[in-house]
């Protein structure tokens, strides 16, 4: 990894990003945003992501190095569910707590980005970031790679009585700081997503805090890039138009102003096009203003457009003062749990269930306690006259909890095994009841920003504090759009709604996010009018007695949906059967209305 070009440097004067003997072009000093009448505009920085999540795909790394020019490499590897889960490693290892895959992806990683000049930014730290950067130290000096390594750190916050873990989430300039100070490789502990990119383009650039729609623009490309493959076809609604099976990771291009594109390397397969990037912009985001440390960006600014193939520009995007406060993420064990799920064969499917569930009453009862929390699913998965025995069967799944492991331990796996040859016709289980298991719970707080101490450790050792923003705004919703025109009244057929609209879920906590798209302007007319909170609570009956709030953003046809509550205590406590929401928009997407033809395909209303 070669130096960055001394201070006043002209960006011309170095071979083009990407190139073996190029300089990162991550300056040391800040470079002007804002180019003097005449100059030309500085190049676009290209961000790569390697990682969306701690476990994905390992020779990622290689594959963004190698396959087309790049100028940072990011990886993005905590989730709430990964900080409980270094959490509980930590305990086994005080030394470790940081994502030791991310150690064995830089074993080739690091001598490729030398060549190349990339630097490389991720957030692997997780709640060891000090420890991490030196194992890259270290891993360097055994590949006899020269690299000179940076930290974060200062999100760690005191551990509340019965807490695993507790971290406020920085932002962009610290990572900032590092880079200015010359690191080819800065890692961190818990910053937003966004702020992979926010951190490498503000040192580049040389935007201040106050740059705000650049910073904006930023936050919003790092959101796209956030969960790599998510962006270039993978988790689409639309997949079927387009070969998916190894999409590539996704670049985006960002440019001094903040505007930025979205692509991926040429010889990778995927898509990046409107739907994908738009898709990932719902993604576990809210309503208009998206808030950082950094910057609050405007989801209601951002303008798409496409610039060629595999190649979708992201422009208008404003910004404003973030908040006072930084969001924080506890975790904590939630107590314990264990499941048993039924196999219900051939006829009288709910009279098995019933039996099922009476018995394990009585079994309760005989013990004495009952379980904390009891819940019983049945899964209609059979088919009648069926021509396999798998397709004859339904799941009827059930999942206990308790502050205490014995009640839903030995007592639950006794009363199941003990039903084997007294219960209903065809017993058997998908597997062995097991032992309980501890599960965990994530909550969200906010801190004053000035109780956080963000700091930068640069190469050499400083530890230089970075200032918060002076200027900040409390979060406000904003007014709600005018909604489009309605369509005219015409013909209507019974249709799922996946026929004209796309959808992408997930979860923060315990609420789950499901965003809805339009792919052109007269469908958009209908969904706006359409989609209410009313319809999608009649779609989804599981959202009955929630709390529904529906946000509308025109500019990318969309409607996004907080269903709060629905994921109980969040993915790690495992309260529904797809703990992460992932695939609620899916199943929004099945629910047949009346859709009017003219926004059908053909074959859709013969």
């Amino acid at each position: 990894m070669t130096p960055p070009p001394a201070s006043g440097s002209p960006a011309s004067a170095s071979p083009a990003p990407g190139s073996p003997s190029a300089p990162s072009p991550v300056s040391a000093s800040p470079v002007s945003a804002s180019p003097a009448s005449g100059s030309p505009a500085p190049p676009p920085l290209r961000i790569g992501n390697a990682s969306g999540f701690y476990g994905d795909r390992f020779d990622a790394v290689r594959e963004m190095l190698t396959g087309g020019p790049l100028d940072v490499l990011t990886g993005d590897y905590l989730a709430e569910l990964t900080m409980l889960i270094l959490g509980r490693g930590r305990l086994k290892d005080p030394a470790r707590g940081y994502a030791t895959t991310f150690l064995r992806q830089l074993e080739e990683g690091l001598g490729l980005a030398h060549e190349r000049g990339v630097r490389i930014v991720a957030n692997a730290g997780g709640l060891n970031p000090a420890g991490l950067a030196d194992a890259v130290r270290e891993l360097a000096g055994k590949v006899g790679v020269p690299v000179r390594v940076a930290h974060v750190e200062g999100d760690s916050l005191p551990v509340p009585e019965g807490f695993l873990t507790a971290n406020a989430y920085l932002g962009g300039a610290g990572i900032a700081a590092c880079l200015r100070a010359g690191a080819d490789v800065v890692v961190t502990g818990r910053v937003t997503d966004a702020a992979l990119v926010t951190g490498p383009a503000a040192a580049h650039f040389g935007w201040g805090p106050e740059d705000h729609d650049a910073l904006a623009g930023a936050v919003v490309a790092g959101h796209v890039l956030e969960c790599g493959t998510q962006a270039t076809g993978g988790n689409y609604s639309f997949f079927r138009a387009h070969d998916i099976r190894r999409p590539g990771f996704p670049v985006a291009e960002i440019h001094a102003d903040g505007t930025s594109v979205i692509t991926k390397h040429d010889s990778t397969g995927g898509v990046v096009d409107l739907g994908t990037v738009t898709a990932q912009l719902l993604y576990e985001t809210g309503g208009a203003r998206y808030a950082g440390p950094d910057v609050t960006a405007r989801l209601d600014t951002v303008r798409l457009s496409s610039d060629g193939p595999d190649r979708v520009r992201i422009s208008g995007v404003r910004g404003e003062a973030p908040p006072p406060t930084l969001k924080a993420g506890l975790t904590r064990l939630g107590g314990w749990r264990n499941e048993v799920v039924f196999v219900l064969t051939g006829l009288d499917i709910e009279a098995k269930a019933r039996l099922v569930r009476d018995q394990f009453a009585d079994a309760f009862a005989r013990a004495g306690r009952q379980p904390d929390e009891v819940r019983w699913e049945l899964a209609r998965t059979d088919r009648p006259d069926a021509d396999t025995e798998e397709t004859a069967s339904a799941l009827l799944r059930l999942v206990v909890r308790d502050r205490e492991p014995d009640p839903v331990g030995r007592a639950l796996s006794g009363a199941a095994i003990e039903l084997a040859l007294g219960s209903y016709p065809g017993f058997h289980v998908t597997a062995p009841p097991g032992k309980s298991a501890p599960y965990g719970v994530f909550e969200a707080g906010y801190v004053p920003a000035g109780e956080v101490e963000h700091v930068a450790v640069t190469p050499d050792g400083t530890r230089r504090t970075v200032a918060h923003p002076v200027r900040t705004r409390p979060l406000a919703d904003v007014e709600q759009p005018p909604l489009p025109a309605p369509l005219a009244p015409g013909p209507t057929r019974r249709a799922p709604l996946g026929r004209v609209a796309g959808a992408r879920s997930g979860d923060k906590g315990g609420d789950a996010n499901v965003g809805v798209w339009a792919r052109d302007d007269e469908a958009w007319r209908w969904l706006a009018h359409e989609l209410t909170v009313e319809r999608l609570r009649a779609l989804l009956p599981e959202t009955a007695g929630l709390t529904v709030v529906r946000h509308v953003l025109p500019n990318l046809r969309a409607l996004n949906f907080t269903v709060h509550g629905l994921l109980g205590e969040g993915v790690a406590a495992q309260h529904r059967f797809d703990p992460q929401a992932k695939a609620v928009g899916e199943w929004l997407r099945s629910r047949h209305l009346d859709i009017p033809v003219t926004l059908l395909e053909p074959e859709d209303h013969v």
